[in-house]
Parts: structure tokens; C-alpha cells; sequence
């Protein structure tokens, strides 16, 4: 596992932190250098493709599942983004519950479509390529669909969200269910990224360590992996990854605590 110099990634117990200095200006020779901002982003795993980030003074609650109780200890939210219909995406009760007062929730029309009226007014709806601003962050919605005959029926093209989320110019990628779509292989600047890989709903983890390989964001954490058969294999996602892009740094974190 490779280290980048402006990335440190520390894991202690599930949580994952990225910690990092903020912008630099810098003379040297009469010239102004001006090094990109990198945040301070605290990555909490809690189940699948469940996950909390804490990004400065911001928490997003992504996909959030489980109930109340799987976010005990966490920071309220203050953005909450839903991918998809599907109950590892979205799980009423729990988003209810974890909805707090300052919360605003980002969604598809297909995700409002499924929420209560009480839910639905604290609801931005954002479709795919469709870009707003909140908090100071942009956030787009990146097309998440199954490419092979086969799996057309899990995820079609225009009802989920995959994530873009920006700030000072650092870019996360959260992919949603999809396969390695020419929409992903696109993306540009991705500072980090969560791919998933299960099959049959989405893609399998050489789709998923090629598609990485195309678009090269800096770091990327595989999620998302639990499928019809049980995991995919990870170990080999990394190891293709490292044969062909290895200036992307893989890493692992523990989103299934119960394996």
C-alpha cells in the first residue's frame, strides 16, 4: 500500500481518516506557487455502502442504513445523499431517524418518489448531471447503470446518483451501483474514490480495477462488495489495480465488521 506525501490515511478501529495541510502559497524566485487544498476528511465505514464523512466542518451521511443505532456516536449530519431505491441505499426508518433538524437530504426524483411528505420537504432533488451548490461544496450527480444485458434489470440508466463532491478543488467520487460506465472512465481530477464491485447487481471487481486504472483518482477505496454469492475478491481488485495504474493508492477499509 503506497503513501502519498500530501495523503495520510490513518485507519483506528473502523474509522479512516485523510488529514492534510490546507492551501500554500509559496515565492520562490519571484514566482507564486500555489499548492492544492487538501482537507481534512474523516472516512467512518458502517456497513456496505453505508458510510459517514466528516469533511471540516461538514458530515455527510451517505446511503444511510441500519437504523439509528448504526450511527450511534456519529456527528449529526448536515448532507445527506441517497444513490438509489434499493434497501442497502435507502431504508425509511433509518433516514427518518437520522434526519436531523440541520440535515438537508440530496436525492433523485425516484428516491423522493418512495419518502414520506415529511421527508420530502427537507429533499434537494438532483438528477444525473445535474450539479448544485450546498454548504460551499458542488455536488453532481454522476450516472450510475448496469452496462451487460443480463443485469439491465438491477439499475437503469437515470433513476440513481452516483456522487461528484467538490471543494477547493479536492474531488470524491462515490460510484452508487453501476458498472464501469463510460461516464466513470471520464471522470478527471478525482482526488478520491469508492467503487463498488458485487455481481450480479453491479460489476465485477476487473471491470471495477480497469475502470480505475482509466480515469486514475489518487486514492481508491473499495466498497459495496458484498453480492449474491457472498465478497468479491478484493485482493485481486488491488492487485490488478497495482499492475496497471500504480500510482493509484488502494485502500481497505472494514465496511463489513461482521465478515
Amino acid at each position: 500500500m503506497k503513501l502519498k506525501t500530501l495523503f495520510l490515511i490513518v485507519i483506528l478501529f473502523t474509522a479512516f481518516s485523510c488529514k492534510n495541510t490546507a492551501e500554500k502559497t509559496t515565492e520562490v524566485e519571484d514566482q507564486t506557487i500555489v499548492t492544492k487544498v487538501i482537507p481534512s476528511i474523516d472516512i467512518q465505514p458502517i456497513s456496505h455502502a453505508t458510510m459517514v464523512l466528516e469533511w471540516e466542518e461538514n458530515v455527510f451521511y451517505i446511503d444511510p442504513v441500519g437504523g439509528k443505532e448504526a450511527f450511534a456516536g456519529k456527528k449529526d449530519a448536515t448532507i445527506i445523499l441517497v444513490t438509489d431505491i434499493h434497501g442497502d441505499h435507502l431504508n425509511l426508518e433509518t433516514l427518518e431517524a437520522v434526519t436531523s433538524e440541520n440535515a438537508q437530504i440530496i436525492a433523485p426524483k425516484a428516491v423522493i418518489n418512495q419518502l414520506p411528505e415529511g421527508l420530502k420537504e427537507r429533499v434537494t432533488q438532483l438528477e444525473n448531471d445535474q450539479t448544485i451548490e450546498k454548504d460551499g461544496f458542488t455536488i453532481t450527480g454522476i450516472p450510475m447503470y448496469n452496462l451487460r444485458e443480463e443485469a439491465l434489470q438491477f439499475h437503469e440508466k437515470g433513476r440513481g446518483n452516483g456522487y461528484l463532491i467538490e471543494k477547493d478543488g479536492y474531488r470524491v467520487y462515490i460510484s452508487g451501483d453501476t458498472e464501469d460506465t463510460p461516464e466513470m472512465r471520464d471522470l478527471q481530477g478525482i482526488d478520491l474514490a469508492f467503487i463498488c464491485m458485487n455481481l450480479p447487481y453491479t460489476m465485477s471487481v476487473e471491470s471495477a480495477a480497469s475502470a480505475v486504472a482509466e480515469f486514475k483518482p489518487k486514492t481508491v477505496v473499495p466498497y459495496h462488495y458484498r453480492g449474491k454469492d457472498g465478497f468479491a475478491d478484493v485482493d485481486t481488485f488491488e492487485r490488478l489495480v497495482n499492475e496497471n495504474a500504480p500510482e493509484v493508492n488502494v485502500n481497505r477499509l472494514d465496511f463489513y465488521p461482521n465478515k
